[in-house]
């Protein structure tokens, strides 16, 4: 297989230009959280360099980079399997997330190099509303006083009671603001009113039901339920 970031898509606006972010995005958090293991397999030390690709239709593959000088698209960080056993899985992994943050903000930007300035701004706005691969991997969230923590800890607490919603199924709280404080662990998003959620009991990270293929009637009979990731680690 060729290596670099073949895409068969040429993205104009800037909704089609984020959508290609985003299926990107998609694609990348794929590897660093559901599929982690399978990932880590891939990033074999022992081979050449290697580089994280995602795809606009959120698939993703460790390969080679590119061999033409320009590549078409930009490159992402090169040797990212070279890192893999002298570091810690969870500091591998953030770093390797970091460096795909960086990677998709240039090839959005590669695609919006012929926007006006409004058009750059629009789409900024647009990426920036989405956490980053870094925040999704590492479970970080911006820090707003300590509402979210009290809300977390209500779901916790109720969880242990034996309630059915709250961990197996996310609810809303009074302080709905605080809604968009939370992201799905594989794909992002943030949270809505409108779907069924889980979380982990292990890293208490959330989850879309969709994205890890838990329904309202399974998660009923899950007394521990345990994120993708948190299945594949040691």
């Amino acid at each position: 297989m060729e290596g670099g970031a073949t895409t068969g898509s040429n993205p104009r606006t800037v909704e089609e230009v984020f959508e290609d972010f985003r299926g990107r995005r998609a694609g990348m958090l794929k590897a660093l959280t559901s599929e982690e293991e399978q990932f880590y397999r891939q990033c074999d030390p022992e081979k050449e360099n290697l580089c994280l690709y995602g795809f606009p239709d959120g698939s993703w593959e460790v390969n080679l980079p590119a061999e033409e000088v320009p590549p078409e698209l930009p490159e992402p960080a090169l040797g990212i399997n070279f890192a893999r056993d002298g570091m810690q899985r969870k500091d591998w992994l953030s770093l390797v997330a970091v460096h795909s943050d960086a990677w998709l903000l240039a090839v959005a930007f590669y695609y919006g190099a012929r926007f006006d300035k409004f058009e750059r701004k629009r789409l900024f706005v647009l990426i920036n509303e989405l956490p980053t691969v870094f925040d999704t991997v590492t479970g970080k969230k911006a820090p707003k006083g300590d509402k979210h923590d009290a809300k977390s800890n209500k779901s916790k607490n109720s969880t242990k009671s034996g309630e059915h919603q709250s961990k197996k199924q996310k609810t809303v709280t009074d302080d709905e603001e605080e809604d968009d404080e939370t992201f799905c662990g594989i794909c992002g998003g943030p949270y809505s009113q409108s779907e069924f959620w889980i979380g982990c009991d292990i890293c208490e990270k959330w989850y879309h039901g969709r994205c890890v293929k838990i329904t309202p009637a399974k998660a009923e009979h899950i007394k521990q339920y345990k994120c993708p990731a948190c299945l594949g680690k040691k």
